[in-house]
Protein backbone atom coordinates (compact mmCIF):
# COMPACT_ATOMS: atom_id res chain seq x y z
CA UNK A 1 0.00 0.00 0.00
CA UNK A 2 1.09 3.60 -0.48
CA UNK A 3 0.51 4.78 3.07
CA UNK A 4 -3.07 6.07 2.67
CA UNK A 5 -3.16 8.79 0.02
CA UNK A 6 0.52 9.70 0.23
CA UNK A 7 0.30 10.70 -3.43
CA UNK A 8 -2.00 13.57 -2.36
CA UNK A 9 -0.16 16.70 -1.19
CA UNK A 10 1.07 18.14 1.05
CA UNK A 11 2.39 14.89 2.56
CA UNK A 12 5.65 13.39 1.36
CA UNK A 13 5.86 10.16 -0.60
CA UNK A 14 5.46 6.84 1.15
CA UNK A 15 8.89 5.42 1.97
CA UNK A 16 7.91 1.82 2.60
CA UNK A 17 7.31 -0.47 5.56
CA UNK A 18 10.81 -0.05 6.97
CA UNK A 19 10.38 3.71 7.25
CA UNK A 20 6.97 3.21 8.85
CA UNK A 21 8.44 0.85 11.44
CA UNK A 22 11.26 3.33 12.10
CA UNK A 23 8.64 6.03 12.78
CA UNK A 24 6.80 3.67 15.14
CA UNK A 25 10.07 2.93 16.96
CA UNK A 26 10.62 6.64 17.49
CA UNK A 27 7.14 6.97 19.00
CA UNK A 28 7.80 4.04 21.32
CA UNK A 29 11.05 5.56 22.48
CA UNK A 30 9.25 8.82 23.22
CA UNK A 31 6.09 7.46 24.87
CA UNK A 32 6.86 3.84 25.79
CA UNK A 33 5.85 0.62 24.06
CA UNK A 34 2.59 0.30 26.02
CA UNK A 35 1.45 3.72 24.79
CA UNK A 36 2.05 3.04 21.10
CA UNK A 37 1.63 -0.44 19.63
CA UNK A 38 1.10 -1.43 16.00
CA UNK A 39 -1.36 -4.09 14.87
CA UNK A 40 -0.43 -5.86 11.63
CA UNK A 41 -3.47 -6.49 9.43
CA UNK A 42 -2.76 -8.28 6.13
CA UNK A 43 -4.92 -8.15 3.01
CA UNK A 44 -4.65 -8.10 -0.78
CA UNK A 45 -3.72 -11.06 -2.99
CA UNK A 46 -1.12 -10.79 -5.78
CA UNK A 47 -2.31 -12.34 -9.02
CA UNK A 48 0.09 -15.30 -8.80
CA UNK A 49 -1.35 -16.29 -5.40
CA UNK A 50 -5.07 -15.89 -6.19
CA UNK A 51 -7.52 -18.72 -6.67
CA UNK A 52 -9.54 -18.86 -9.87
CA UNK A 53 -12.95 -17.16 -9.81
CA UNK A 54 -15.63 -19.32 -8.24
CA UNK A 55 -18.90 -19.17 -6.35
CA UNK A 56 -20.85 -15.94 -5.94
CA UNK A 57 -18.25 -13.42 -7.13
CA UNK A 58 -18.80 -9.67 -7.35
CA UNK A 59 -19.18 -8.77 -11.05
CA UNK A 60 -16.01 -7.18 -12.37
CA UNK A 61 -14.01 -8.07 -9.26
CA UNK A 62 -10.23 -8.46 -9.44
CA UNK A 63 -7.90 -11.15 -8.14
CA UNK A 64 -6.93 -8.74 -5.32
CA UNK A 65 -9.79 -10.12 -3.20
CA UNK A 66 -9.74 -13.74 -4.32
CA UNK A 67 -9.08 -16.40 -1.75
CA UNK A 68 -5.44 -17.43 -1.48
CA UNK A 69 -4.52 -20.62 -3.35
CA UNK A 70 -3.48 -23.36 -0.87
CA UNK A 71 -0.10 -23.51 -2.65
CA UNK A 72 0.41 -19.81 -1.91
CA UNK A 73 0.24 -20.19 1.87
CA UNK A 74 4.03 -20.52 1.89
CA UNK A 75 4.24 -17.00 0.46
CA UNK A 76 1.82 -15.72 3.11
CA UNK A 77 3.97 -17.26 5.83
CA UNK A 78 7.13 -15.81 4.26
CA UNK A 79 5.53 -12.36 4.39
CA UNK A 80 4.84 -12.77 8.10
CA UNK A 81 8.40 -13.94 8.77
CA UNK A 82 9.85 -11.02 6.80
CA UNK A 83 7.79 -8.52 8.78
CA UNK A 84 8.93 -10.02 12.08
CA UNK A 85 12.55 -9.78 10.94
CA UNK A 86 12.09 -6.21 9.74
CA UNK A 87 10.49 -5.23 13.03
CA UNK A 88 13.45 -6.71 14.91
CA UNK A 89 15.89 -4.75 12.76
CA UNK A 90 14.05 -1.51 13.50
CA UNK A 91 13.56 -2.30 17.20
CA UNK A 92 9.77 -2.71 17.08
CA UNK A 93 8.20 -5.64 18.91
CA UNK A 94 5.27 -6.67 16.70
CA UNK A 95 2.94 -8.26 19.22
CA UNK A 96 -0.52 -7.99 17.64
CA UNK A 97 -1.43 -9.67 14.34
CA UNK A 98 -4.66 -10.08 12.38
CA UNK A 99 -4.78 -12.82 9.69
CA UNK A 100 -6.94 -10.87 7.18
CA UNK A 101 -8.90 -7.67 6.84
CA UNK A 102 -12.72 -7.88 6.70
CA UNK A 103 -12.98 -11.56 5.77
CA UNK A 104 -16.80 -11.26 5.64
CA UNK A 105 -16.60 -8.58 2.92
CA UNK A 106 -16.17 -9.63 -0.76
CA UNK A 107 -14.04 -6.53 -1.40
CA UNK A 108 -11.33 -8.24 0.65
CA UNK A 109 -12.17 -11.97 0.50
CA UNK A 110 -14.14 -13.45 -2.38
CA UNK A 111 -16.21 -15.47 -2.86
CA UNK A 112 -18.20 -15.31 0.35
CA UNK A 113 -20.61 -18.07 -0.73
CA UNK A 114 -20.54 -20.98 -3.17
CA UNK A 115 -23.82 -19.81 -4.73
CA UNK A 116 -25.71 -16.52 -4.76
CA UNK A 117 -28.26 -17.61 -2.19
CA UNK A 118 -28.37 -16.26 1.34
CA UNK A 119 -28.95 -19.82 2.57
CA UNK A 120 -25.68 -20.96 0.98
CA UNK A 121 -23.06 -21.57 3.73
CA UNK A 122 -20.16 -19.07 3.69
CA UNK A 123 -17.02 -20.54 2.11
CA UNK A 124 -15.06 -17.48 3.21
CA UNK A 125 -14.81 -18.89 6.74
CA UNK A 126 -12.72 -21.84 5.53
CA UNK A 127 -10.46 -19.46 3.57
CA UNK A 128 -9.99 -17.34 6.69
CA UNK A 129 -9.35 -20.41 8.84
CA UNK A 130 -6.42 -21.48 6.64
CA UNK A 131 -4.87 -18.04 6.99
CA UNK A 132 -5.39 -17.94 10.75
CA UNK A 133 -3.77 -21.36 11.25
CA UNK A 134 -0.82 -20.40 9.03
CA UNK A 135 -0.29 -17.12 10.89
CA UNK A 136 -0.55 -18.75 14.30
CA UNK A 137 2.03 -21.38 13.32
CA UNK A 138 4.43 -18.77 11.93
CA UNK A 139 4.14 -16.57 15.01
CA UNK A 140 4.70 -19.54 17.29
CA UNK A 141 7.79 -20.56 15.31
CA UNK A 142 9.19 -17.03 15.61
CA UNK A 143 8.85 -17.04 19.40
CA UNK A 144 8.38 -14.01 21.57
CA UNK A 145 5.15 -12.41 22.77
CA UNK A 146 2.86 -12.44 19.73
CA UNK A 147 -0.92 -12.71 19.70
CA UNK A 148 -3.71 -13.03 17.15
CA UNK A 149 -6.55 -10.53 16.90
CA UNK A 150 -9.36 -12.59 15.40
CA UNK A 151 -12.18 -11.37 13.20
CA UNK A 152 -11.36 -7.89 11.91
CA UNK A 153 -14.93 -8.10 10.66
CA UNK A 154 -16.84 -5.50 8.72
CA UNK A 155 -19.81 -4.37 10.81
CA UNK A 156 -22.41 -6.30 8.78
CA UNK A 157 -25.41 -7.39 10.82
CA UNK A 158 -27.46 -8.85 7.94
CA UNK A 159 -26.62 -11.61 5.45
CA UNK A 160 -26.78 -11.13 1.69
CA UNK A 161 -25.82 -13.28 -1.33
CA UNK A 162 -22.32 -11.77 -1.45
CA UNK A 163 -21.66 -10.80 2.18
CA UNK A 164 -21.64 -12.62 5.50
CA UNK A 165 -23.04 -11.19 8.70
CA UNK A 166 -21.04 -11.07 11.89
CA UNK A 167 -23.39 -13.63 13.43
CA UNK A 168 -23.07 -16.16 10.59
CA UNK A 169 -19.32 -15.74 10.22
CA UNK A 170 -18.67 -16.32 13.93
CA UNK A 171 -21.14 -19.22 14.14
CA UNK A 172 -19.43 -20.94 11.18
CA UNK A 173 -15.92 -20.56 12.61
CA UNK A 174 -14.22 -23.86 13.57
CA UNK A 175 -13.60 -24.08 17.29
CA UNK A 176 -9.89 -24.64 16.69
CA UNK A 177 -9.69 -21.23 14.99
CA UNK A 178 -11.82 -19.51 17.64
CA UNK A 179 -9.25 -20.66 20.20
CA UNK A 180 -6.22 -19.22 18.38
CA UNK A 181 -6.60 -15.72 19.81
CA UNK A 182 -7.90 -14.10 22.97
CA UNK A 183 -9.15 -10.87 21.34
CA UNK A 184 -11.77 -10.35 18.62
CA UNK A 185 -12.15 -7.23 16.52
CA UNK A 186 -14.84 -5.47 14.51
CA UNK A 187 -15.21 -2.31 12.42
CA UNK A 188 -17.98 -0.05 13.65
CA UNK A 189 -18.33 3.38 12.08
CA UNK A 190 -20.74 6.02 13.28
CA UNK A 191 -23.75 6.29 10.97
CA UNK A 192 -26.58 8.79 11.15
CA UNK A 193 -29.53 10.20 9.26
CA UNK A 194 -30.36 8.12 6.19
CA UNK A 195 -27.44 5.79 6.90
CA UNK A 196 -28.30 4.99 10.53
CA UNK A 197 -27.91 1.30 11.32
CA UNK A 198 -30.61 -0.59 13.17
CA UNK A 199 -28.05 -2.82 14.90
CA UNK A 200 -24.78 -2.03 16.64
CA UNK A 201 -21.83 -4.11 15.25
CA UNK A 202 -20.11 -4.34 18.63
CA UNK A 203 -23.24 -5.72 20.29
CA UNK A 204 -23.73 -8.09 17.35
CA UNK A 205 -20.21 -9.46 17.75
CA UNK A 206 -20.63 -9.88 21.51
CA UNK A 207 -23.90 -11.78 21.02
CA UNK A 208 -22.38 -13.98 18.30
CA UNK A 209 -19.35 -14.88 20.40
CA UNK A 210 -21.42 -15.70 23.45
CA UNK A 211 -23.93 -17.73 21.42
CA UNK A 212 -21.25 -20.04 20.06
CA UNK A 213 -19.65 -20.44 23.51
CA UNK A 214 -16.37 -22.24 24.01
CA UNK A 215 -13.19 -20.22 23.60
CA UNK A 216 -15.10 -17.27 22.18
CA UNK A 217 -17.52 -16.82 25.05
CA UNK A 218 -17.07 -13.48 26.84
CA UNK A 219 -13.99 -12.69 24.72
CA UNK A 220 -12.77 -9.08 24.84
CA UNK A 221 -13.44 -6.94 21.75
CA UNK A 222 -11.45 -4.24 20.01
CA UNK A 223 -13.09 -1.76 17.66
CA UNK A 224 -10.20 -1.60 15.19
CA UNK A 225 -11.87 0.84 12.80
CA UNK A 226 -14.07 3.68 14.02
CA UNK A 227 -14.84 7.19 12.91
CA UNK A 228 -17.43 9.33 11.20
CA UNK A 229 -17.92 10.99 7.84
CA UNK A 230 -20.96 10.70 5.59
CA UNK A 231 -24.28 9.25 6.88
CA UNK A 232 -23.18 6.00 5.19
CA UNK A 233 -19.59 5.67 6.44
CA UNK A 234 -16.95 5.76 3.73
CA UNK A 235 -19.00 7.62 1.13
CA UNK A 236 -18.06 11.18 0.08
CA UNK A 237 -18.71 13.63 2.89
CA UNK A 238 -21.52 16.14 2.94
CA UNK A 239 -19.47 19.16 4.01
CA UNK A 240 -20.80 21.86 6.27
CA UNK A 241 -21.20 22.50 9.97
CA UNK A 242 -24.53 20.63 10.34
CA UNK A 243 -23.55 17.21 8.91
CA UNK A 244 -20.11 17.36 10.50
CA UNK A 245 -21.66 17.95 13.91
CA UNK A 246 -24.32 15.28 13.37
CA UNK A 247 -21.62 12.75 12.56
CA UNK A 248 -19.60 13.85 15.58
CA UNK A 249 -22.61 13.36 17.86
CA UNK A 250 -23.21 9.88 16.44
CA UNK A 251 -19.57 8.97 17.16
CA UNK A 252 -19.84 10.44 20.66
CA UNK A 253 -22.81 8.16 21.33
CA UNK A 254 -20.78 5.13 20.27
CA UNK A 255 -17.82 6.11 22.43
CA UNK A 256 -20.12 6.64 25.40
CA UNK A 257 -21.54 3.11 25.03
CA UNK A 258 -18.16 1.50 24.49
CA UNK A 259 -16.61 3.33 27.44
CA UNK A 260 -19.27 1.76 29.68
CA UNK A 261 -18.72 -1.72 28.21
CA UNK A 262 -16.00 -3.63 30.06
CA UNK A 263 -15.52 -6.01 27.12
CA UNK A 264 -14.40 -3.22 24.77
CA UNK A 265 -10.68 -3.00 25.42
CA UNK A 266 -9.54 -0.58 22.69
CA UNK A 267 -11.01 1.73 20.05
CA UNK A 268 -9.08 2.84 16.95
CA UNK A 269 -9.83 5.98 14.95
CA UNK A 270 -9.43 5.28 11.21
CA UNK A 271 -7.83 7.44 10.01
CA UNK A 272 -6.18 10.65 11.31
CA UNK A 273 -5.62 12.34 7.93
CA UNK A 274 -8.47 11.91 5.47
CA UNK A 275 -8.12 9.12 2.92
CA UNK A 276 -10.04 10.45 -0.12
CA UNK A 277 -11.17 6.89 -0.89
CA UNK A 278 -12.70 6.40 2.58
CA UNK A 279 -13.62 9.71 4.13
CA UNK A 280 -13.66 9.36 7.91
CA UNK A 281 -10.50 11.28 8.83
CA UNK A 282 -10.04 13.90 11.53
CA UNK A 283 -8.21 16.34 9.24
CA UNK A 284 -8.81 16.89 5.54
CA UNK A 285 -6.35 15.31 3.10
CA UNK A 286 -4.91 18.75 2.40
CA UNK A 287 -4.53 19.37 6.16
CA UNK A 288 -6.51 22.60 5.83
CA UNK A 289 -9.67 21.62 7.72
CA UNK A 290 -10.21 20.08 11.16
CA UNK A 291 -13.39 18.05 11.62
CA UNK A 292 -15.29 18.27 14.94
CA UNK A 293 -14.53 14.62 15.67
CA UNK A 294 -10.89 15.59 16.28
CA UNK A 295 -11.75 17.54 19.41
CA UNK A 296 -14.09 14.73 20.47
CA UNK A 297 -11.24 12.19 20.33
CA UNK A 298 -8.99 14.64 22.17
CA UNK A 299 -11.51 14.90 25.00
CA UNK A 300 -12.00 11.13 25.01
CA UNK A 301 -8.30 10.39 25.42
CA UNK A 302 -7.88 13.03 28.14
CA UNK A 303 -11.04 12.43 30.10
CA UNK A 304 -11.33 11.20 33.68
CA UNK A 305 -13.56 8.32 34.62
CA UNK A 306 -17.15 9.48 34.86
CA UNK A 307 -16.67 12.44 32.52
CA UNK A 308 -19.22 12.76 29.75
CA UNK A 309 -18.18 12.17 26.15
CA UNK A 310 -19.62 14.93 23.99
CA UNK A 311 -18.83 16.91 20.89
CA UNK A 312 -17.36 20.34 21.68
CA UNK A 313 -19.17 23.58 21.07
CA UNK A 314 -17.66 26.17 18.78
CA UNK A 315 -14.42 25.78 16.86
CA UNK A 316 -12.53 22.46 17.17
CA UNK A 317 -9.21 22.28 18.95
CA UNK A 318 -6.05 22.95 16.90
CA UNK A 319 -4.78 19.73 15.28
CA UNK A 320 -1.24 19.65 16.69
CA UNK A 321 -2.00 19.86 20.39
CA UNK A 322 -0.10 17.11 22.29
CA UNK A 323 -2.10 14.20 23.66
CA UNK A 324 -1.52 13.32 27.32
CA UNK A 325 -2.78 9.85 28.08
CA UNK A 326 -4.25 9.31 31.58
CA UNK A 327 -3.32 6.05 33.25
CA UNK A 328 -6.86 4.65 33.14
CA UNK A 329 -7.55 5.34 29.44
CA UNK A 330 -7.57 2.56 26.83
CA UNK A 331 -4.26 2.03 25.10
CA UNK A 332 -3.89 3.83 21.79
CA UNK A 333 -2.80 1.53 19.03
CA UNK A 334 -2.18 2.01 15.34
CA UNK A 335 -3.13 -0.36 12.55
CA UNK A 336 -0.64 -1.18 9.84
CA UNK A 337 -2.66 -2.50 6.91
CA UNK A 338 -0.33 -4.38 4.56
Amino acid sequence: MDGCARAVGPCGAYAGVRAELAAIASQQRAAGQDAFQPVIDIFGVPSWAASAPSGCEVPGGSSFAHALRPQALAGYRALIASLIALGAEEGVALRWWSPWNEPNNPSFLSPQRASCAVASPPVSVASYARLAHAMAEELHAAGGERELVLGELQGLTLDSPRTTSIEQFVASMPEAVACLGAVWSVHAYATYGSGAQAAEPVAALQAALDARGGCASQAPIWVTEAGTGAPHAGEPRAHGAAPEREGCEALAGQLQRWQADRRVGAVFQYSFREDPDFQVGLLSAALDHVYPAYALWLRYTQQRLGDSIACPQGRPAPPLRPLHRPRHAPRRLTRDRL
